[in-house]
């Protein structure tokens, strides 16, 4: 068997079902009786459940799994768990537990899931949790991740929709990785933007989330599938308007390079097409604009805090090591939702 070929069939927050046609099927579910204790469901669209379990604690419960986006078994590990980490650190909470999910064809040479399941535990230590266990079924294709616990104080909460006007936005990692793995799929990416997508990708939203703990943090969200511009969409909630300053926005340059070169996916466009209506570009290239739709696997966290502390929280951050940006501003309701200008 040819494993390259299972690994990198178009894998990461690439493989993810399109933001419309998901909120087409959530909606129609029945919603059941409501539960005070429940502090934030899929009603909102946010990154995981939190559920009150006392006057001082509640749990942060998701899950996220996908196939590989990268040939080497341990390093897809360690990003599918980062990944799936993320939105425990989105909501505001620690990360406590983990299990493993996997899906692996029994012809497979087992030692490849080995390696998958180490580097994803190696990433739940460092994130301070404990690996509780898991489940695997026999399956045509790779695909692993995790469904994680971890607790958050209540009033600590970091729902994705709660920015305000005046809020200014800061963007934690570099766009362009759902870019570069296209790329290198097709045997087109360099082996240094490969390795600057790694590094990325493999990168806890810990630290950086032990910053915003220090400050005033009115919104979260955590970038991967939707897109940078699918996901700030999400934050605005038809009910504010945001602008954003294109040049500020931390990219791959190669990423641009790859989709001047048509290196695109198909997930992107179904970012483009579920979200473009509200977005206006002001002086923006068609590049760029394919980076801002990417779909991102293991993307940075996307913060709302308060004017007054945004330069302080970029500068410590950078400090630390992180690609971190003030990348815009949350502004009252507009016609136009989403202003992106060059």
């Amino acid at each position: 068997m040819n494993d390259k070929i299972v690994f990198c069939r178009g894998g990461g927050c690439t493989a993810k079902l399109g933001a419309g046609a998901l909120g087409r099927v959530l909606e129609k579910l029945s919603r059941g009786p409501m539960d005070p204790n429940l502090l934030v469901g899929y009603d909102s669209r946010d990154d995981a459940a939190v559920y009150q379990i006392s006057e001082d604690t509640a749990i942060v419960q998701t899950l996220d799994f996908f196939p590989p986006m990268v040939d080497d078994p341990y390093v897809f590990g360690q990003i599918a768990a980062t990944n799936a980490l993320s939105d425990v650190y989105a909501m505001g909470g620690e990360v406590k537990t983990a299990l493993n999910i996997v899906c692996f064809p029994e012809t497979m040479d087992l030692n490849i899931l080995g390696e998958i399941m180490r580097g994803g535990s190696e990433k739940v230590l460092e994130a301070g949790g404990i690996l509780a266990g898991g489940h695997s079924i026999a399956d045509s294709d790779v695909k692993y991740g995790l469904s994680v616990t971890g607790i958050v104080e209540p009033s600590r909460v970091l729902a994705n929709n709660q920015g305000r006007p005046g809020d200014v936005l800061i963007l934690t990692k570099k766009l362009g990785v759902g870019i570069i793995c296209t790329a290198n799929r097709v045997g087109e990416a360099s082996r240094k933007a490969m390795d600057q997508a790694v590094v990325s990708m493999t990168q806890l939203n810990k630290y950086a989330a032990e910053i915003l703990r220090k400050y005033e943090v009115h919104a979260c969200t955590d970038v991967t599938g939707f897109g940078f511009l699918g996901h700030l969409h999400e934050m605005m909630d038809e009910r504010l308007s945001c602008r954003i300053n294109g040049s500020a926005v931390p990219v791959f340059e190669e990423a641009l390079q790859y989709a001047d070169e048509f290196l695109l996916t198909a997930a992107a466009q179904k970012n483009r097409n579920h979200v473009g209506s509200c977005v206006v570009f002001d002086h923006i290239s068609f590049a760029m604009e394919e980076v801002l739709f990417d779909p991102q696997t293991s993307g940075g966290l996307l913060a709302a805090v308060r004017k007054e502390d945004a330069s302080a929280i970029v500068a410590e951050m950078n400090r630390a090591g992180l690609p971190a940006a003030a990348v815009g501003e949350i502004l009252e309701k507009r016609d136009v939702g989403i202003l992106v200008q060059g």
